[in-house]
């Protein structure tokens, strides 16, 4: 199903806006989330990020992504008094303040080149995606970063192939079907689907729900046919309390919705004349329990859409490009924690974070 995008002027206006008996939700930043960082550290690109049943914000973010000029203490001799980078994996508080962090190379696992996709489930295993050249797995580690278990290996790209996986992107967790659920990716062209505790694969598909296929165009054109593959990068999925499991299409500028079984259910294209980088980077359900709104990230257009989830329809947004608090460069990641308050991470060269609160 593809639908015209529609905004609200009044929502822009910050007028608010009323969607049937729903009101249209608004939010302001919380430019004193997170506190300023420990140890000298400071973060690098945020590949991921993630809320946990304790509210805890995780963070996966790319050390060596930092320039020269921001980590110069660690150089030798030292450029200058600031920095150092951070772990990868870092643990916040609702307060904003650093828990724990760990994370990096070591024997024994194939930590990725490019960090990219960070969930935790109930049990407290954090996994880790890479998006990378040359990444081919997903990592399963304890909450205190100690290694569990890893899914795929570093291998050519093939989105047939159910033992290497094409850098993939993100992760779900359907914790009472022990699955994992991956946007495979920045190589492969796929959703699959692994056992959670054997690391053993169940299924997967491509775009419409078909065979995966390593034929997308090359090139993004809006005037064209949309696919009938997924693009690169199959950037994120989520499964919403109702089953449905959504699916970014980055550069088409569009998500899918399918059944837990790989079944297509509609197509919704957001902002189709987006060139770059695509319209559709991240997600997720708003409020947390009713999950009436579909949030979506737009890295390319520097703005957070709200979408009513019944019928695809864009309420309103907020965000725009800049620097300031409350905007926007280069929105790469997104989730929600239990009060519904908005947690995003960005790339490029923001690295940073943000918090935004429900007025």
């Amino acid at each position: 199903m593809i639908r015209r995008l529609v905004l609200l002027a009044a929502f822009a206006a910050g007028l608010g806006a009323s969607a049937g008996a729903q009101t249209v939700p608004q939010f302001t930043v919380d430019a004193a989330w997170p506190k300023p960082l420990p140890h000298n550290w400071i973060l690098g690109q945020v590949g991921g990020i993630f809320v946990d049943g304790n509210d805890h914000v995780w963070v996966f973010q790319r050390p060596r992504s930092l320039t020269d000029d921001e980590r110069g203490a660690t150089l030798t001799p030292p450029r200058s008094i600031c920095c150092a980078p951070a772990p990868p994996v870092m643990e916040f508080d609702q307060a904003g303040n650093v828990v724990q962090a760990w994370g990096g190379p070591h024997a024994g696992y194939d930590w990725p080149a490019s960090e990219h996709g960070i969930a935790v489930d109930s049990h407290g295993f954090v996994w880790l995606a890479g998006s990378g050249k040359g990444d081919g797995s997903i990592l399963k580690f304890r909450r205190d970063g100690t290694f569990v278990m890893q899914i795929g290996h570093p291998g050519p790209i093939d989105s047939a192939d159910t033992t290497h996986l094409g850098q993939p992107a993100d992760m779900w967790i359907d914790e009472a079907a022990h699955e994992i659920y991956v946007a495979d990716g920045y190589g492969n062209h796929r959703v699959v689907v692994f056992d959670s505790e054997t690391g053993a694969f169940k299924r997967m598909w491509g775009a419409y729900g078909k065979p995966p296929r390593d034929d997308g165009p090359a090139k993004y054109d809006p005037s064209a046919p949309v696919s009938t593959s997924f693009a690169n990068p199959v950037h994120c999925v989520r499964i919403a309390r109702d089953g449905l499991v959504y699916v970014c299409d980055r550069i088409n500028d569009r998500y899918q919705v399918f059944h837990k079984d790989g079944t297509f259910v509609r197509e919704v294209r957001e902002r189709p004349e987006t060139l770059g980088n695509g319209s559709v980077w991240s997600m997720n359900f708003w409020p947390p329990k009713e999950q009436t709104y579909l949030l979506i990230a737009d890295g390319e257009n520097n703005e957070v859409r709200i979408v009513r989830r019944d019928n695809d329809t864009v309420v309103g947004h907020f965000g725009q490009s800049g620097r300031n608090a409350g905007e926007f460069h280069w929105v790469h990641v997104m989730a929600v924690d239990s009060h519904g308050n908005v947690y995003t991470g960005e790339v490029d060269n923001a690295k940073r974070v943000q918090r935004f609160r429900p007025n």
